[in-house]
């Protein structure tokens, strides 16, 4: 008996994969198509260790695909959730500029906001600061009413009914080995049988770079996975905060700075910091993988990103192990928040892409192979535009015969 055969097989369950899928099916009724993934459950990676909040453009340079994927994701992304009865927190972001140095920046981004068509964004003074969130320090601030939160691997899971709902195959437990390529079709080898497909859509995340460079695709850019450690309020500490609060960014990297979330369940997360994970599936500070290690120090990219900023790196890498420095940097946003009044909580990967000259890439990264569409970088707001993105992903397929 030969290996099933598909139209179209999807590789990478997590939430981008999953509405890829959806999204053809949805262009193509009776489409055979399969998702596969190496784990045995959906969203298992970033999608189930995200924050959930449904980004809505406030950060992105206008033009990026970042800002109009972002800005029409979270829109489709709510009205989906709405219609399936997915909870969603409508808790409010607030951007802070605690000190006037940072104002140019705070006023640069209220710029991009408005240029992205952010809903409802606002800039703010103290007195309208303390009305929405009275704990919190800051000489202005960006208002975003309309982010919300959500639990991403609850819509993972909707989708993955979507998929199924629509006669689509979830194949996991299968990881992916390598691809070949005859008679117009891709063969999939994987760990419990090959599957063939007439057109493939890889969305692994981590292992973009890798899956990429196996289909005879560019093995630029490369993937350097992040691990971001969260501490959780004590429930009593809770009322410090009503939404979300985000310190005004650094614009050399394409991290947010440690801030707060509420989840649905009313927990409070403080972070993420941003420490080089020593694997990628790091989430503890003790999981080490040599491979991943050695493609690290192997990539011209990283000794670069290394050189020019290990000062960064030292500093976070030292406040990762530091509950002090870590709650030290939140007082800046929190003044009344001290070391006791927090907890260890949960940690996640981020996978990111780094260009060969040692650049983070801030956009999002599409490429086409002969045969595959890969999409090879989608951090956050990748999961908020999930939708979006599906929709450039579907229209790829389409327009490269692939």
């Amino acid at each position: 008996m030969g290996a099933p055969r598909f139209d179209v097989a999807v590789v990478g369950a997590g939430i981008i994969g999953l509405a890829v899928a959806r999204e053809l099916q949805a262009r193509q009724p009776g489409v055979r198509l399969a998702v596969l993934d190496k784990e045995q459950a959906l969203g298992a990676h970033q999608t189930g260790h995200a924050s959930g909040v449904v980004h809505r453009g406030v950060y992105y340079v206008p033009g990026s695909l970042k800002a109009k994927l972002c800005v029409e994701g979270a829109a489709r992304l709510l009205v989906y959730c709405e219609e399936r009865g997915i909870p969603i927190l409508r808790c409010g972001k607030v951007v802070v500029a605690t000190d006037e140095e940072e104002l140019p920046r705070l006023e640069e981004l209220h710029r991009r906001s408005v240029a992205n068509g952010v809903p409802r964004v606002e800039l703010i003074g103290p007195e309208r600061l303390r009305e929405i969130e009275p704990h919190v320090a800051g000489v202005r601030a960006v208002h975003s009413p309309e982010t919300a939160v959500v639990d991403f691997s609850l819509v993972a899971e909707s989708y993955g009914r979507d998929v199924t709902d629509a006669g689509g195959e979830l194949l996991l437990g299968r990881e992916v080995l390598a691809f070949a390529f005859r008679d117009g079709a891709t063969s999939i080898e994987t760990a419990a049988g090959d599957v063939e497909a007439s057109r493939v859509v890889v969305c692994a995340g981590v292992y973009a770079d890798r899956l990429a460079a196996s289909t005879g695709a560019d093995a630029e850019p490369r993937i350097v996975p992040f691990r971001g450690d969260y501490l959780v309020l004590r429930p009593e500490k809770r009322h410090l905060v009503r939404g979300l609060v985000y310190p005004v960014p650094d614009p050399a990297f394409p991290f947010l700075g440690i801030h707060t979330t509420i989840r649905p369940d009313g927990a409070v997360w403080l972070g993420p910091n941003a420490v080089l994970a020593l694997s990628r599936e790091g989430y503890r500070r003790r999981d080490v993988s040599l491979r991943d290690l050695r493609d690290a120090l192997r990539s011209s990219g990283f000794r670069r990103l290394a050189r020019k900023h290990w000062r960064m790196g030292a500093a976070e890498t030292v406040r990762d192990f530091s509950t002090r420095r870590f709650v030290d940097a939140a007082r800046k946003l929190l003044p009344e928040l001290g070391v006791d009044d927090v907890l260890p909580g949960p940690s996640g990967i981020r996978a990111q892409a780094l260009a060969a000259d040692g650049t983070l890439l801030d956009d999002f990264v599409f490429h086409e192979a002969p045969g595959v569409v890969h999409v090879r970088n989608a951090p956050s707001p990748g999961a908020t535009s999930s939708l979006a993105i599906a929709s450039v992903i579907a229209d790829r397929v389409e327009a490269s015969g692939v």
